[in-house]
């Protein structure tokens, strides 16, 4: 059966002014990222990339063209809508963990589930499992301040997949790390991706990106290769 796409983007644009200029970060964007992909999207500062996955990820809205997540058309969402989208389909990672000093590695876990209203039986269960998933069970009562970055990060992906969301995002999640603990990361990128996950892997780094099954190049808010990696 053939599967469906998880993302679909068709001229999507995105405009800003900036004084008198207006900066197109996203010129007429269009691409399919399908269920179960691994694929990067790469480019360096300034290229757009960061603006398109705010759009994917339903942290903004473009100002032209249709998106579909899930075959489903959420253009016209309402900020309300979009936080739905995000708290159900959508598992976030960031460069910079944006974890809560304040809590535990399994409190910050928890937290998405929270907001989710479920029990707590059923929020203990799963937090186990996604601490697991990273091999960070033994961490769960420590804090961010006594873990190294790649254990932060580690529980921000964990953090990430509590839910079961179909979509995993992930914005330059080893950009703050040295490269035997970058390759770590990707490694339980890689493994998410073989147990069914969608990912979608930001970065600048050709290495990382050339991790995943596919690229995707950007460069002035256009798409300009896309790239297949047989043995990724």
């Amino acid at each position: 059966m053939a599967k469906y796409k998880t993302i679909q983007l068709r001229e999507v644009c995105k405009n800003y002014q900036v004084g008198t200029e207006v900066i197109h970060a996203l010129d007429h964007v269009s691409l399919d990222i399908f269920e179960g992909e691994f694929v990067s999207i790469i480019g360096p500062s300034g290229s757009g990339k960061s603006t398109l996955m705010n759009i994917i990820g339903c942290l903004d809205v473009a100002d032209d063209g249709a998106y579909a997540l899930d075959e489903i058309p959420i253009e016209d969402y309402t900020e309300d809508e979009l936080a739905a989208v995000r708290n159900e389909k959508i598992g976030f990672v960031f460069q910079n963990f944006n974890l809560i000093s304040k809590l535990t590695a399994e409190e910050n876990v928890e937290l998405p589930l929270i907001y989710k209203k479920m029990k707590r039986s059923d929020r203990d269960k799963k937090v186990e499992e996604a601490l697991k998933r990273v091999k960070l069970e033994h961490r769960a009562s420590h804090y961010p301040t006594e873990l190294s970055g790649g254990q932060q990060q580690r529980v921000a992906i964990a953090r990430a997949i509590a839910t079961g969301p179909s979509l995993i995002l992930a914005d330059e999640p080893t950009g703050n790390l040295d490269s035997q603990t970058s390759r770590e990361i990707i490694d339980i990128f890689k493994e998410l991706h073989r147990q069914g996950n969608t990912i979608v892997l930001i970065t600048h780094d050709p290495d990382v990106a050339k991790q995943a099954e596919r690229s995707i190049n950007i460069l002035d808010g256009k798409i300009t290769e896309v790239r297949r990696y047989a043995d990724a």
